[in-house]
């Protein structure tokens, strides 16, 4: 039976479409399940046991709404960065906030700028609001932040996305640069500065401007160096009136408790993101070395991932992917070219990084035989 529903012209014309296929269903139709799960950049370090017991303890209150201001999370993350509560907004993960902001600014045909095979979580909102998507090549493995600025005068656009540390290249641009770099934008267009891996990058990456500078927006997220990505918890930094306006869209209950308490005792305890830190440089340099002993380069990452240059096109990396799903490790790889001549390769803990060291030589083996 057809539904009642009457979609708007502009929701019948979008595809169905997720923009990542998820490693769960991957292994449906694998039907296996994957013993290195090294594909989605998590953390696989894991939260820290202040945040287990913290959630243990919380269990029993779970039939509690979260508050919906997120006041105690707010002010801890406002005591962190020496800001005002009122340059936070909370949300679902960076993915919800894009959402949010997406919808406060852009309307049909609307201009936004995007670098080509940057993270498409971010086109998925633009065209599902009804904006115009330009974007501007990568340059040399990594995201020309001078020359979205320059799109974005161009076009008139509304919002230009930069990611700092970059998914899926994995290197940065030092915070001075774009800070520079900012003078040249245009009057009316907002840069959105997704930091989700700022927890694991260099402190140079860090943009040093006031964090209600009006210019920028910057994303920030639980998901990485705090080992939180199941529990969805992501917040903006920026100028009072903006954050105000998240008001006017949010899901005022998107945050759930759990989230919310999980999220204070991740942010209070400094000495397990040094742990994860640490664990993660060790994986990326493990990372880049079972990568040389193949044959494959690996790209410089400030990220909790490492991008392995494949050394031919897209078709050798997606034959690489796949042969080792066949092996039991799940991984990704860029999607646009000339990227998607590389694979990616989330950092892991000792045991999953062992499954890599052997698997990777018999999948290129196996790819080998079939090219």
């Amino acid at each position: 039976m057809t539904s009642n529903a009457r979609l708007t012209a502009l929701a019948a014309a979008l595809p169905s479409t997720v923009p990542f296929t998820g490693p769960e269903e991957l292994e449906r139709r694998r039907g296996a399940p994957f013993t290195a799960r090294l594909g989605a950049n998590e953390n696989g370090f894991g939260p820290s046991p202040k945040v287990i017991a913290a959630l243990r303890d919380a269990a029993p209150a779970i039939w509690q709404y979260g508050d919906p201001s997120s006041f105690d999370l707010r002010c801890a993350l406002a005591a962190h960065w020496s800001c005002g509560i009122d340059n936070i907004v909370d949300g679902g993960g960076i993915d919800g906030l894009l959402c949010d902001l997406v919808r406060l600014t852009v309307g049909a045909g609307d201009a936004v700028v995007t670098s080509l095979g940057a993270y498409p979580t971010f086109n998925y909102h633009v065209a599902g609001f009804g904006g115009t998507l330009h974007t501007v090549p990568y340059r040399d493995d990594a995201q020309d932040l001078p020359a979205l600025i320059a799109k974005a005068a161009e076009v008139d656009a509304k919002l230009v996305y930069f990611a700092n540390p970059d998914n899926p290249m994995g290197g940065y641009l030092a915070g001075a640069q774009i800070a520079a770099a900012l003078d040249a934008l245009p009057a009316g267009t907002l840069l959105v500065l997704d930091e989700a891996y700022g927890e694991l990058a260099p402190a140079d990456a860090l943009c040093p401007l006031p964090l209600d500078d009006p210019r920028l927006i910057r994303m920030r997220t639980f998901s990485k160096g705090y080992g939180l990505a199941g529990a969805r918890v992501g917040y903006g930094l920026g100028a009072p009136d903006l954050i105000q306006a998240f008001d006017k869209v949010r899901n005022h209950f998107g945050m759930n408790r759990s989230a919310q308490i999980a999220a204070l005792a991740a942010l209070a305890d400094a000495d397990w993101l040094a742990h994860v830190r640490a664990s993660v440089g060790a994986a990326r340099d493990r990372t880049a070395a079972i990568g040389a002993a193949n044959g494959l380069v690996a790209l410089p990452s400030a990220t909790n991932f490492v991008t392995l240059d494949c050394g031919a096109d897209g078709a050798r990396a997606r034959a690489l992917v796949a042969a080792l799903a066949e092996e039991g490790v799940f991984i990704r790889m860029p999607f646009v070219a000339p990227q998607d001549r590389c694979i990616r390769i989330s950092c892991g803990p000792d045991d999953q990084m062992a499954q890599l060291e052997l698997a990777l030589p018999r999948a290129l083996a196996r790819i080998a035989t079939t090219a």
